[in-house]
């Protein structure tokens, strides 16, 4: 060691000042890093930085600025030095340069004052804040950092959003000597602690939907899901009720049994009722696919991959998170859901491609292609919903076919509608949350390859091309009246593999679109907030 030391100095005396300069901030920045195994379980800050621009270079946010001139100067330094450029995602972990904050993570947030993209229909300040209080707030949960302040950059929301997803992980059935310290969040810097509450708020019912389709299908059965949902949602003020067997017969949701009975584990359906307003007005009406694993029954899916399909519980997952935040919220709405929470598993008790159902309202499906058993399940519970609740907005949700992941990956959710301002408020939110929806065509052409049979009213898979189109055209045959609008998560609601999202971790359920359905029924319940 000595050596090379002797070496170095001889090596300095030859080369120019700036080169010194460089070999002083290597000394100080491994330093740095060598300090931090000493501050493992302290408290961290995450700062944004702003790139540069033109002749202007990387400048810090107002919070850090406030770090900044507490530091005399050190962090603007730091920056120059190790020439974070604020390009959005890319910073630095700085330890032991502050007395309260044992780690200092400075991230770029892009851009300043970017706002909304209209050919991205996306609000890009907000996602870019997202990304950077993700980023910066995971850097930190690698460090063990037990607490972490997150810098607003101007939209508190988003950063409390970013920061929660980030650094969530379903580590239940890990040992708790391996699993991951899950740090305390706090909003830095700034009076806005509703925005910050309410974007807790969103991410931990995302984070809540991750975890119920995250778990394993012998954890999370629909007994384990209604179970969930007693336990989450009864404390709320919610009402849930537990719908087993006999009642299910006894109601005649023929299409749900006509998948449940192929598994051994007993079917539920689970009623959820939020009254947050006059109880004479009409509800909005959720509808769940809650396919606890989805093997494909008869039409037995290929055993790679196959273990992905525990997700299938999304659609209900999403909707019980949904009411929960919701709730959390107090959102002067009133919201129904109707969860169908079964399995689809081969067995001598399967329902057989080809066989018919008669559905509550008199018409008859044909199963054609278990593998779709999505439309299926939430059938009959659906005209249930309808006919019981008398809604003025119907949504379902649910993995129901590849082809929407075919043709947009990851990138949004597909969604159907007939009506036009359901769209676009669906539209809106998704641009807000960063969640982003669009919308698929539910023509007359689609409908006649369902309906049109000699033996029978609608087929589940239709003829032809196009599944997910198909799909949708056979709830909407299910809808008569109602404004309605479907949404198939295949694939943005499973693992997420294409297209990381920086703030949702790779190889794990995504919980999308909850946040989304959560904007969407405040824009609903509070319009004038949202009137731009």
């Amino acid at each position: 060691m000595s050596s090379r030391l002797l070496m170095a100095r001889s090596v300095v005396k030859s080369v120019s000042h700036d080169l010194i300069g460089r070999l002083v901030l290597n000394q100080r920045h491994l330093a740095s890093i060598a300090c931090a195994d000493a501050h493992k379980g302290g408290k961290g800050l995450v700062l944004g930085l702003y790139e540069k621009e033109a002749e202007k270079g990387p400048r810090l946010t107002p919070a850090g600025e406030k770090i900044d001139d507490r530091l005399n100067g050190k962090l603007n330094e730091l920056i120059c030095e190790t020439k974070i450029s604020g390009r959005l995602g890319r910073g630095k972990v700085f330890n032991n340069i502050d007395e309260e904050f044992q780690s200092v993570c400075v991230v770029g947030v892009g851009i300043e004052g970017i706002g909304f993209n209209e050919l991205e229909m996306l609000d890009e300040g907000m996602e870019n804040v997202r990304v950077a209080a993700g980023v910066g707030a995971r850097a930190l949960q690698e460090v063990e950092c037990i607490e972490v302040h997150v810098d607003s950059m101007d939209y508190p929301e988003q950063a409390a959003e970013g920061a929660s997803l980030a650094i969530w992980r379903f580590e239940e059935n890990l040992s708790k000597k391996l699993r991951s310290i899950q740090p305390k969040l706090e909003l830095f810097d700034s009076p806005d602690t509703d925005s910050w509450t309410r974007g807790l708020f969103k991410a931990e019912a995302q984070n809540i939907s991750r975890r119920i389709s995250e778990a394993p299908a012998n954890c999370m059965t629909p007994t384990a899901v209604a179970q969930v949902g007693v336990d989450m949602l009864c404390p709320c003020g919610i009402t849930v009720e537990v719908r087993t067997m006999e009642w299910i017969e006894q109601q005649r949701l023929h299409s749900f049994l006509m998948v449940a009975k192929g598994s051994c584990e007993p079917p539920v359906v689970l009623e959820l009722a939020y009254c947050g307003t006059s109880p004479e007005d009409k509800p909005i009406l959720l509808v769940g696919q809650g396919l606890t694993f989805n093997s494909g029954g008869i039409n037995l899916r290929p055993c790679k991959g196959m273990a992905e399909f525990r997700g299938d519980v999304n659609g209900a997952a999403s909707i019980l998170a949904a009411m929960r935040a919701a709730a959390a919220l107090s959102l002067p709405i009133n919201i129904t859901a109707v969860l169908p929470l079964c399995e689809n598993m081969p067995s001598g008790m399967a329902v057989k491609p080809g066989d018919v159902v008669t559905l509550l309202n008199a018409k008859t499906m044909a199963i054609r292609n278990m593998d779709r058993a999505g439309v299926v399940v939430i059938a009959d519970p659906m005209i249930y919903g309808q006919q019981t609740y008398k809604p003025r907005l119907v949504v379902d949700i649910g993995s129901m076919c590849k082809g929407i992941k075919k043709a947009v990956g990851g990138g949004a959710t597909g969604i159907w509608s007939n009506s036009h301002y359901v769209w676009k408020q669906f539209q809106k939110a998704g641009s807000l949350t960063g969640d982003r929806l669009w919308r698929f065509p539910l023509w007359d052409f689609y409908k006649r390859r369902v309906a049109n049979h000699r033996s029978f009213d609608l087929s589940n898979d239709g003829d032809g091309l196009a599944s997910s189109c198909l799909a949708a055209a056979v709830l909407h045959e299910l809808v008569p009246c109602s404004d309605w609008a479907h949404l198939d998560t295949f694939g943005t609601g499973l693992m997420s593999t294409y297209g990381l999202i920086p703030y949702l971790r790779a190889g794990q359920m995504t919980g999308r679109p909850t946040r989304t359905l959560v904007q969407f029924l405040y824009q609903l319940a509070c319009p004038g907030e949202f009137s731009s």
